[in-house]
């Protein structure tokens, strides 16, 4: 599924923008999510082999501890055999070597005594050293048991993380999947809308300027129609047509009668 949502999302890249960027982001993430895992469990390897050697190591002081342990101890019993036949060897010889036998045990006894209070003390120093890497190993051993605990932990919060991280982004993936489809209806319904509305428009525009043609056709009509009007009337008025014929006529009377009122007067004189 998940392969099949990349190479989904990538062929819609490709599509968009001609690129196929989300392949190779695809292809990155998921190659750190699993370099983070190996190194996880390689360092989980390298913790376990580490706490081996520790072990290991760990028996081996403990073995060397015991054996320098004997070895001391045996020498501690060969000291004693020995004072033991220092003694007898003094007892023996008492009669005879009585001041320089006390003189030689007595300088034994104090070598003697030298010796097994060295030996105590080294005794003593290797139980310190013994308790004290015991109580190392100890806290060691604890350490590595909490630090193991703590990386199981860790490996056990990303492997969840990535399983969470996983599933967002898959729900993140199918939201941005059902969001763009709606967006890409939304475009188509307004591109569709837009087309209407252009050709409402256009279809306006041009009926406007069909009327605004008319309205200039009918103002030019209307003009030559009114200079038309007024040349014909200008015309009947002129030659007196029409309704103007009376108006023709009063004026031819209107003259006959100024030349009579002229000629009227001419006339009497000649009477006289």
């Amino acid at each position: 599924q998940y392969a099949s949502d990349v190479i989904t999302a990538t062929m819609k890249k490709m599509e968009e923008s001609g690129t196929f960027d989300s392949l190779i982001e695809a292809n990155g993430k998921e190659k750190a999510k699993k370099s983070n895992l190996n190194d996880i469990l390689i360092r989980e390897e390298e913790g376990k082999k580490e706490i081996k050697s520790l072990q290991k190591q760990l028996q081996d002081v403990k073995k060397e501890t015991e054996i320098e342990l004997q070895n001391r101890e045996n020498v501690i019993l060969y000291l004693k055999n020995e004072l033991q036949g220092m003694e007898a060897k003094a007892a023996m010889e008492q009669r005879y070597m009585k001041k320089s036998t006390d003189l030689r045990v007595h300088q034994a006894q104090k070598k003697c005594s030298n010796a097994e209070n060295r030996l105590n003390k080294d005794i003593e120093d290797l139980k310190r050293k013994t308790d004290e890497e015991i109580r190392v190993h100890m806290e060691i051993e604890n350490f590595l048991r909490h630090y193991y605990k703590k990386v199981e932990e860790k490996l056990e919060y990303w492997a969840d993380k990535h399983e969470n991280d996983t599933d967002a982004k898959d729900k993140e993936i199918n939201a941005l999947k059902e969001s763009r489809a709606e967006n890409l209806e939304m475009l188509q319904r307004f591109a569709s809308e837009c087309r209407t509305f252009e050709e409402t428009i256009i279809a306006d525009r041009a009926q406007k300027e069909a009327e605004r043609r008319k309205r200039e056709q009918d103002a030019l009509e209307l003009k030559s129609i009114l200079k038309l009007q007024a040349w014909w009337r200008g015309t009947m008025v002129r030659r007196n047509f029409g309704p103007y014929q009376n108006l023709r006529k009063a004026q031819e009377k209107k003259l006959l009668n100024q030349k009579s009122k002229k000629e009227k007067p001419g006339a009497k004189k000649k009477t006289r």
